[in-house]
């Protein structure tokens, strides 16, 4: 084999995000690349992006990352969707699952099937032909058997950075403790040309990696790339969160429930329950959420609440020159569909298929930004629609929400649902058809029409068709054990890990 230098990557900052681009990187790249992340521990993490969506797994897999030392490691617990109460009207609950569903065809997707039975007289909630909505309801998981649940995982942000971080220094990534004091430019080119830490040392490098979180002390301070604010769309800007123990046994889904100035938070995990409570700062004062949230929780607090503030949008290029920028200085959403931990992980999968070994390359550089925007975009519209179709009318947050303008591409999403019952995934979108379906009519949008394939089935052929899936998933339920039954199973030996996950070492 040739020689080859290595490209020196420099990560800024630490926290999940920080140690999945360095794991990453070390693991996958190996003696192609030199890794040094600058951490300093005088600098605490958000350390609140605790829940995931089912794509975590296939990056574990892509990494050979073992479950169940993960889920030791973490404190994880198992996820199949997310619960949300009170979104569009007080007392409304529906459950966005991982899960499909199974009678469809090439001419026309679920939904238009179910419509066509509920039209004729058979009333049967949608969920009841969902594997994973209904074990969710039952509070039942397991990863063994056929056919296999769709799932993600609920985490400990502060042990899985530890976690990974152990995963990459056995796999040659640096760790330097040091606060950033200054970024060193290249006279010429204007890109980065070294970290200057504190002490005077100087951390040279010639790919730079951004995850110093929303100061953006790289992409946004040294490199200038300046911010899309999509506060006029998501007008949350603050959140509460603190820890509570644990007082029951954890349901493998999060809770999002809807209050009048923004929605609370769940996160089940084995050792504590994540709680928090967004809010938008101009409806709410931030003592009184914070008083809001305290008299919410029903474990005893493990720590002080930490608020949070922030603002929604996107940096206008992510990769500018040879600076990176992943996770919360790249942009952020809001944390309603745990989209964060994702976005980090597809962000430094893209970097790994795109790697600039030659150097900077401006092509490799806007395709990768296209593709990151796009992306993020698609994901920003999907949040947006949990707010938009909401029929409260009880405060000015909720009444700011259901009457805003809101982008064309998602406006034609819902006017398509609405008059067709049309739901998809395009080929750069995140979420499937079924997240859509699931949560527009959760969000009590219903279709006036929808394909009429149903019809030319034989009088009780549908029925029936509906009834055998609905018994068939309602008996796999009954059949599984209880979620804190199988994490004890996993944890003790006795059972199956992730089907295609090797272990770490």
């Amino acid at each position: 084999m040739s020689d080859v230098t290595p490209t020196r990557v420099v990560v800024a900052g630490g926290g999940t995000a920080g140690w999945i681009a360095a794991m990453a990187l070390a693991r996958q790249l190996g003696r192609l690349v030199d890794v040094t992340l600058v951490e300093s521990d005088d600098i605490g993490t958000i350390g609140v992006g605790e829940a995931t969506i089912p794509t975590a797994r296939s990056f574990h897999e892509f990494l050979r990352i073992d479950e169940r030392a993960f889920v030791e490691a973490t404190g994880a617990t198992f996820k199949l969707g997310i619960q949300f109460e009170n979104w569009a009207r007080p007392g409304d609950r529906y459950v966005h699952s991982f899960g499909t569903f199974a009678l469809q065809n090439w001419v026309a997707d679920f939904q238009h099937f179910w419509l066509e039975a509920r039209h004729a007289g058979i009333d049967t909630p949608i969920g009841a032909y969902c594997l994973e909505h209904e074990a969710a309801l039952a509070g039942r998981f397991s990863n063994e058997g056929k056919p296999p649940l769709s799932y993600a995982y609920h985490l400990d942000a502060g042990r899985y950075a530890a976690f990974l971080r152990t995963i990459a220094e056995t796999n040659g990534a640096q760790r330097i403790e040091g606060r950033i004091a200054d970024v060193r430019h290249q006279p010429e080119s204007g890109n980065i040309a070294a970290l200057v830490l504190e002490d005077g040392r100087e951390i040279e490098g010639d790919l730079f990696i951004d995850c110093t979180g929303f100061r953006a002390l790289l992409i946004g301070q040294a490199m200038g790339s300046g911010y899309d604010d999509w506060s006029e769309w998501l007008a949350t800007d603050a959140a509460w969160a603190v820890q509570t123990e644990t007082d029951e046994a954890p349901p493998p889904f999060t809770r999002a429930i809807a209050h009048d100035a923004g929605w609370l938070w769940r996160i089940p995990l084995q050792h504590r329950t994540g709680n928090g409570l967004v809010f938008a700062s101009d409806c709410l004062d931030p003592d009184k959420a914070r008083d809001r949230l305290m008299g919410s929780i029903t474990g005893r607090p493990r720590s002080e609440p930490r608020l949070i503030r922030y603002k929604t949008g996107k940096r206008q290029q992510m990769w500018r020159g040879n600076c990176l920028a992943l996770g919360l200085s790249s942009g952020f959403v809001e944390p309603l569909e745990s989209t964060s931990i994702h976005l980090v992980m597809v962000g430094v999968t893209r970097l790994i298929q795109m790697f600039p070994f030659a150097g900077s390359d401006q092509a490799v550089r806007d395709r990768w930004n296209t593709m990151a925007d796009t992306e993020l975009e698609k994901v920003r519209d999907f949040i947006i629609l949990h707010y938009k179709l909401t029929e409260r009318d009880d405060s000015a947050f909720w009444r700011r929400c259901r009457d805003m303008a809101i982008p064309d591409s998602l406006r034609h999403r819902i006017a398509s649902f609405t008059s067709s019952a049309q739901a998809w995934q395009a080929p750069d979108d995140l979420f499937r058809a079924e997240s859509w379906l699931q949560v527009m009519l959760g969000q009590r949008l219903q279709p006036e029409h929808w394909h009429r394939i149903g019809a030319l089935m034989s009088e009780g052929r549908l029925e029936g068709e509906l009834e055998r899936q609905r018994a068939a998933i309602a008996a796999h339920v009954d059949r599984l054990p209880k979620h804190q039954d199988f994490i004890e199973r996993l944890l003790s030996g006795k059972a199956q890990a992730g089907a295609g996950l090797v272990h770490s070492g």
